[in-house]
């Protein structure tokens, strides 16, 4: 019988251990949407109709096939199988069931009660218009109140087509949250190309990715300097497009022709060129 030595054992140790990491990873896929039917599926997703309107927005969030629309044979946008279109329009006088006016309308959608995760990846692939003003976003929010419920911001832009935020909303950490950050693309890309949003999100933290390539890593200890780490609870996915308001009015500092939004932009609006495009949703978790 022979004896195979300790350096032996230990060579072989580090090869296995090396082939095991080297092996990818199983996961359980929890969500996909593709977008690759006639219209919206409503067994996933909720159309969220403008109620009271948040951070002195702009726009009236409509169920319309007009402001949220599939594109069946996606190919010429560059996507696979189909897409969804959120569509920023021009409606002057549109006035809301709370008897509020809004000069523009725009769509909202989510999956609240309908997919909700906790922990796992969660991975967009979008495109949209750049004008100061337009602010769409790919976000999860828990249920509950505000902000104590947990808010994570994959991707939002405000119009600068240069960049798109990362940031975390929650107890003490919130509005003009310092739990934030700026991912500049590099030279010749922008916001207007197709990209791949996501977060990966664990039990102590957060890291953020644009096209798999790290923007922003939290933590919980980060996190808890301002306060409680509202991240343990399910979330569910939110596809919206907000015009205006106290985020894009903070960056670009425009007053009129609305707050937040200029001119180029609300002329963009008008010419229906204000779209954002989604190709795929997905959500995914560690297999067990």
């Amino acid at each position: 019988m022979k004896f195979i030595g300790l350096t032996s054992i230990i060579a072989l140790c580090a090869i296995t251990s090396a082939i095991a990491q080297n092996q990818p990873k199983k996961i359980d896929t929890v969500f996909f949407e593709d977008f690759n039917q006639k219209t919206l599926d409503r067994s996933k997703w909720n159309v969220e109709v403008t109620g009271n309107t948040v951070n002195d927005e702009q726009e009236a969030y409509v169920d319309s096939a007009t402001t949220i629309y599939l594109l069946n044979n996606a190919s010429t946008e560059g996507a696979t199988n189909g897409a969804l279109v959120l569509k920023a329009l021009y409606h002057p006088g549109y006035i809301s069931k709370e008897n509020k006016k809004y000069d523009f309308l725009s769509g909202r959608i989510n999956t609240r009660h309908k997919m909700e995760f906790t922990y796992g990846s969660a991975s967009c692939r979008m495109k949209m218009a750049s004008g100061a003003g337009l602010w769409p976003a790919f976000w999860a929010l828990g249920n509950g109140k505000w902000p104590d419920c947990g808010e994570i911001d994959v991707m939002e832009t405000v119009g600068d087509s240069s960049w798109i935020s990362n940031a975390m909303h929650g107890p003490g950490y919130f509005g003009n949250t310092p739990i934030a950050y700026r991912a500049f693309f590099p030279t010749g890309t922008d916001v207007t190309q197709w990209h791949v949003y996501s977060v990966d999100w664990t039990a102590d933290s957060m890291v953020f990715k644009v096209d798999d390539k790290v923007t922003y890593s939290v933590t919980r200890a980060m996190v808890k300097k301002y306060g409680r780490w509202a991240f343990d609870n399910p979330k569910f996915i939110i596809l919206n497009f907000a015009l205006g308001g106290g985020y894009p009015g903070g960056v670009n500092k425009i007053k009129t022709p609305y707050y937040g939004i200029s001119e180029a932009t609300v002329n963009k609006i008008k010419a229906g060129q204000a779209k954002t495009i989604v190709d795929w949703v997905l959500v995914t978790r560690p297999a067990k």
